[in-house]
């Protein structure tokens, strides 16, 4: 948080010392507002490029058998280019490595660790532990004793990206 808020300083006072540059380039025939305008225009312009960067940051980070899943992208009003190209406000992970297959019955359950990274003032990472039957598209979080807990139940459609993934 303090690196970003250090480099949106440094990318202002950039802008400005360019805005400087042309002003003295031009033998101070541009407007003095234009070295303001410059830095904050550079600032802003940081914030974008860091914004819209972000979920390739992140993707780069996670381990090889990290897969994505799902990829949720948003428009907000207080940030207007964001209607043009929405920008990834959080994404879906799955540990390849922690898939568990199991047979209750005659019906296919599957273990997993599901991780939901959420951009957001601080960057919010949550993973639990899950468990999916294959056939109603039941999904439940387990505890730390590996119990479902009856409470987190989720049904999930037969074209939800978790589903198909951990259950093709």
């Amino acid at each position: 948080m303090i690196w970003n808020l250090i480099a949106t300083v440094v990318a202002g006072l950039g802008a400005a010392g360019i805005a400087l540059i042309l002003r003295s380039l031009s033998r101070k025939k541009l407007p003095k507002w234009i070295v303001p305008a410059f830095a904050g225009l550079g600032m802003l312009g940081y914030q974008i490029y860091i914004e819209y960067t972000w979920y390739d940051f992140k993707r780069q980070q996670l381990p090889e058998n990290a897969e994505v899943l799902d990829v949720r992208n948003d428009s907000m009003i207080w940030r207007p280019w964001t209607y043009l190209y929405p920008m990834t406000v959080g994404f879906t992970v799955i540990d390849a490595d922690s898939l568990r297959d199991t047979l209750v019955g005659d019906e296919r359950v599957v273990e997993f660790v599901l991780y939901r990274f959420e951009k957001s003032y601080v960057d919010q990472v949550s993973h639990h532990a899950q468990l999916l039957n294959c056939a109603s598209g039941e999904m439940f979080e387990l505890d730390e004793t590996r119990k479902p807990l009856l409470s987190s139940r989720e049904m999930l459609s037969a074209d939800s990206p978790v589903r198909v993934r951990v259950c093709p």
